[in-house]
């Protein structure tokens, strides 16, 4: 179909390209544009199959995936690309380089270069295909379907006027200046108590995030007071560097959490992969901890998990962040900030990669405002400022 989103494939690997190939023909709204063996013969094509995404391998002959990124910036090439790759499995380090040369997100495949298991990890590359390629297009003018909460292209068409637009036009402000759903359209709970000063700030995220977060932690100000918790959904062994990462973009401290971190001003937590981050609040100060417990709402770290301490120990003083991301992690939690009078926020569906973990928190009557992408850190700035 026009709408479809096409993909151009590049590996070295012919056995990997067909089986990456056909996992593309046989999802609905993906299209193949091409196939190339290394970054070299990637740049001759794009001009003339003008992909809407990229599937990029990282260990390539001649043009590595590095070395494609490096060159994709010098000529301008905009296109969205997702790194598929085996190195992202033992090269933390080398995966975040491409995210910071300019890579939205990252897969690992399941066994090695030559993955015959590739199907396993099918719906979370096809739903970032579908995501960061829809988004590409609508910025392009073009009609794209957006992503659903699974993964899977939604009933709505999206044009370039959603891009960077809030979802909440039609809602009405509360005496807080939040903006909140119209009744009849979702079932509000009336909070127990009014917000108090913010004295942290717990964001959830998955697919789509890495991009997010960089471009969210990029524009927060310096004085910012309250300290940030983070659960972003990501293997264990890259959270470490993609802290890092952040950390380089960030006016504030970003490190990885380890147990028994302080929760201070000026710095944000990021949660340890295959952890489970929880607060708590001692005489002294605010600690973190971490935990091997069971997975939670499919994850860990759970985004749930993150949210329930947050409103345990915090109530009203807690900002709750929900972001994009496939499934429902968070947004049964983060109606626990919002029962206990803390402020809520969801990043909207036109700038959201999938629009799956906030639509649910939406749905549920837990979000008191949807936000864009643009416009979040400006949001959680101003509402963590913002004298109660």
């Amino acid at each position: 179909m026009a709408d479809d989103i096409s993909v151009l494939v590049v590996d070295d690997s012919a056995l990997m390209r067909n089986l990456i190939g056909r996992m593309i023909e046989n999802t609905p709204g993906l299209v193949m544009a091409d196939k190339a063996m290394n970054g070299r013969f990637a740049l001759q094509k794009i001009p003339r199959v003008n992909p809407d995404v990229i599937v990029l391998d990282l260990e390539m002959p001649e043009m590595n995936g590095i070395e494609f990124l490096k060159e994709r910036r010098k000529q301008g090439i905009k296109i969205p690309v997702v790194i598929l790759s085996s190195i992202a499995a033992r090269g933390a380090e080398i995966t975040m380089e491409a995210l910071a040369l300019g890579a939205s997100d990252f897969v690992q495949k399941p066994s090695g270069s030559i993955s015959d298991d590739i199907h396993t990890v099918k719906d979370l590359l096809t739903s970032m295909l579908l995501g960061y390629g829809g988004q590409y297009r609508r910025k392009q003018g073009k009609k794209a379907a957006l992503v659903d909460s699974t993964g899977k292209p939604s009933a709505k068409i999206g044009g370039s006027s959603l891009i960077g637009t809030t979802q909440s036009q039609s809602f009405v402000k509360s005496a807080d200046g939040l903006v909140i759903p119209p009744h009849g359209t979702v079932k509000i709970r009336p909070p127990l108590r009014r917000p108090g000063r913010t004295d942290i700030i717990a964001i959830g995220i998955s697919t789509g995030g890495p991009d997010a977060l960089r471009f969210v932690f990029s524009k927060l100000d310096a004085d910012l007071k309250a300290p940030i918790v983070v659960v972003q959904h990501m293997p264990p062994g890259f959270t470490l560097e993609f802290a890092r990462s952040l950390d380089r973009v960030c006016p504030l401290e970003v490190k990885e959490a380890e147990e028994g971190d302080a929760v201070q001003s000026g710095r944000a937590l990021i949660a340890q992969g295959n952890k489970h981050l929880e607060v708590e609040r001692q005489p002294y100060g605010a600690i973190v901890h971490l935990t091997d417990a069971p997975l939670v709402s499919g994850h860990r770290p759970s985004v749930d998990v993150l949210f329930a301490s947050v409103a345990k120990w915090y109530g009203n003083h807690a900002l709750g962040v929900i972001m994009t991301g496939m499934g429902r992690d968070g947004a049964e939690q983060i109606g626990e900030i919002y029962k206990e009078g803390g402020l809520t926020l969801g990043q909207d569906e036109a700038s959201s990669v999938v629009y799956g973990m906030p639509r649910v928190a939406f749905e549920l009557g837990h979000v008191q405002e949807q936000v864009s992408l643009q416009n979040m850190a400006r949001k959680i700035c101003d509402l963590a400022k913002t004298p109660r």
